[in-house]
């Protein structure tokens, strides 16, 4: 399941149960799990975990040094976990000191061709980036997040759960769950709607949501007196805790 033509390093640790494509190169510290397979001309570097049935896609360079004037070469990692799919030429750096030292890719993501995921980057579970999407460095993407094409992130940025974003959109500050955002820069143009309903999310819960969205984006009240209407006039459903609180734990403000 190995191709004669790649270069693994001896102090790698592979499962035997992992399937590796012509040309790839391997390095010292580099831990791929059972399931894996890994395409043509792939390059997987650095302190690199790479956990179980995840398929990476040809020419894709997992683990390299970030991009960043600051690093000098202290030793940081990457952490990918299970089922994802990192398709081709996909880049993702390990993490810095600034950052904690690690960068970390969840379970059964879709990382479509052309992507970056920069140093220090945390990607949850269920998330789709589209192609060429481009993270900088320190992006939280929570679970199930959405990111269109082409899709510029401004680092420390932080991407709410179930929250979609339109291709070749500029993301400035914060992007709130359950919401579609789109524009240059992105802007709140509503409830993700059909995201949700196909989630599974209730329609009374879809409902509540999009009144909370009225009342917070719509209704030309300051954020916080929105949130004290939000409180006193809807429902505390589990969604509504939720955006309350991510609102109010921002650290770049909302793209409102």
């Amino acid at each position: 399941m190995i191709h004669p033509t790649v270069i693994i390093s001896k102090k790698a640790k592979i499962s035997s149960k992992v399937e590796i494509g012509p040309y790839v190169v391997i390095g010292d510290n580099v831990e791929i799990g059972a399931g894996t397979k890994i395409d043509s001309f792939c390059t997987l570097t650095g302190h690199t975990v790479i956990g179980k049935n995840n398929h990476i896609f040809s020419n894709a360079v997992l683990g390299s040094i970030p991009q960043d004037l600051k690093y000098k070469g202290e030793e940081s990692h990457l952490f990918i976990g299970d089922n994802n799919k990192i398709r081709e030429f996909v880049t993702i750096n390990v993490g810095t000191s600034n950052g904690g030292g690690k960068t970390i890719i969840g379970n059964n993501n879709l990382i479509m061709a052309y992507a970056h995921i920069a140093h220090d980057c945390i990607i949850n579970n269920h998330t789709i980036i589209a192609n060429a999407g481009t993270l900088a460095g320190h992006v939280d993407v929570e679970d199930n997040a959405v990111i269109g094409g082409l899709t510029g992130i401004h680092q420390f940025v932080k991407i709410g759960r179930f929250s979609i974003i339109g291709g070749c959109s500029k993301v400035v500050q914060d992007i709130p769950p359950y919401s579609t955002c789109d524009g240059h820069p992105a802007k709140i143009r509503g409830v993700n709607i059909v995201g949700l309903r196909r989630s599974g999310f209730d329609s009374n819960s879809r409902s509540v949501l999009k009144e909370a969205f009225k009342i917070l984006f719509s209704s030309g009240h300051p954020i916080t007196e929105g949130i004290d209407i939000l409180k006193n006039e809807l429902s505390e459903t589990e969604e509504i805790k939720y955006l309350v609180e991510f609102i109010q734990n921002s650290k770049r403000g909302i793209c409102i």
